[in-house]
């Protein structure tokens, strides 16, 4: 099955690059590219891609806008955000829109591919590192809200809130089923039933929902850097 893919980004050479490289894996099809979001938006309408790699900064309408109108839209198009993360303070931002995940510019080119094909499958992209290095940046903005006490999380049950905390830490679930003394089988089961309860589109909102619950903690350090 090939994952039709539409590239969003401002920089000419960065969406040459990204398009050379997909060419030569035949399972990933470019079928469009956008210089705006307002462009991304009409490709979405016309073409109906299963991915797009998303820039956040981009002139006119920017990434963040473009990922809510596309996820609130009728298409069933995911967003992978493309970014500079240490430089860039919108990525919450564009997760609370709706994208399924991001990737940083500098990251190894099999990774990103990775990372289209996982989105592509229904999943989330966003791994451990990436889940602390967003939450120092982001979780003290307004609008997250300065209360970080714990608030309940209704109709769902004592474990499931283990499961959603754990989630919220970037746990895989084969770590979640080894932190519960549980099966990954099981583990899996708790957070499908997580998202379906929650009306969650993905892992990643449900990271975004234990964060804004309190149910995991900000970190207190600093910015961190990229090692």
């Amino acid at each position: 099955m090939t994952i039709r893919v539409v590239l969003a980004d401002d920089q000419p050479l960065v969406r040459s690059g990204l398009r050379v490289l997909m060419a030569d894996h035949p399972d990933l099809e470019v079928v469009g590219e956008a210089a705006t979001g307002t462009e991304a938006v009409r490709l979405v309408t016309d073409v109906a891609p299963d991915v797009v790699v998303m820039d956040i900064r981009m002139p006119g309408m920017d990434g963040i806008e473009a990922t809510r109108l596309i996820t609130d839209g009728p298409a069933t198009t995911r967003v992978l955000i493309l970014t500079t993360f240490d430089e860039d303070e919108h990525v919450y931002g564009a997760l609370r829109a709706g994208a399924s995940g991001f990737v940083v510019k500098d990251m190894a080119l099999d990774d990103l591919l990775t990372a289209v094909r996982v989105v592509a499958a229904g999943d989330a992209l966003i791994a451990p590192g990436v889940t602390r290095r967003l939450i120092a940046d982001f979780i003290g903005r307004p609008e997250v809200g300065p209360d970080r006490s714990p608030r309940p999380v209704e109709g769902i049950t004592d474990r499931e809130r283990e499961v959603l905390t754990l989630v919220g830490r970037g746990r895989s679930n084969t770590e979640i089923a080894e932190d519960l003394f549980i099966t990954v089988a099981t583990a899996k089961s708790h957070v499908s039933r997580l998202l379906s309860k929650l009306g969650a589109r993905d892992r990643v909102q449900l990271v975004i929902t234990a964060y804004e619950r309190g149910l995991v903690a900000p970190p207190h350090a600093g910015r961190p850097r990229n090692p």
